[in-house]
């Protein structure tokens, strides 16, 4: 059993990781999921989401863009971090089952930015 997370706007994936309204989790077996639910956002404060999400044994983080000091407490974590994300959250999630969505690895560097996560 794996427990994905995606940082959302409700059924979308959001641009940016600490900012999403809600996270949609969602938990697989054998690629396929078996349950979903959605939880509010419990605030922004550094380092605080990826604690959060690892007590909830969360695997796997979902998102458009992240910070890397978000990024560097998830991989202390063990938890693998697709970034570059966008669509549907379960959509997203069923392409990273079939093994055919890709981090493309992009960093927020300016937090007061919420356009520029894509450079």
């Amino acid at each position: 059993m794996i427990k994905i997370a995606v940082a959302s706007e409700n059924e979308m994936v959001t641009e940016h990781f600490g900012h999403c309204r809600n996270f949609n989790i969602f938990e697989a077996e054998n690629n396929q999921i078996v349950k979903s639910e959605s939880i509010p956002n419990p605030g922004h404060k550094p380092g605080f989401l990826p604690n959060f999400l690892n007590n909830m044994g969360v695997n796997i983080i979902i998102s458009g863009g992240m910070g890397g000091g978000a990024i560097d407490i998830f991989h202390e974590k063990g938890i693998e971090v697709v970034i570059g994300a966008s669509g549907n959250a379960k959509v997203v999630t069923e392409r990273y089952l079939r093994g055919s969505l890709q981090s493309t690895g992009s960093v927020c560097s300016e937090h007061q930015h919420h356009d520029e996560c894509r450079e």
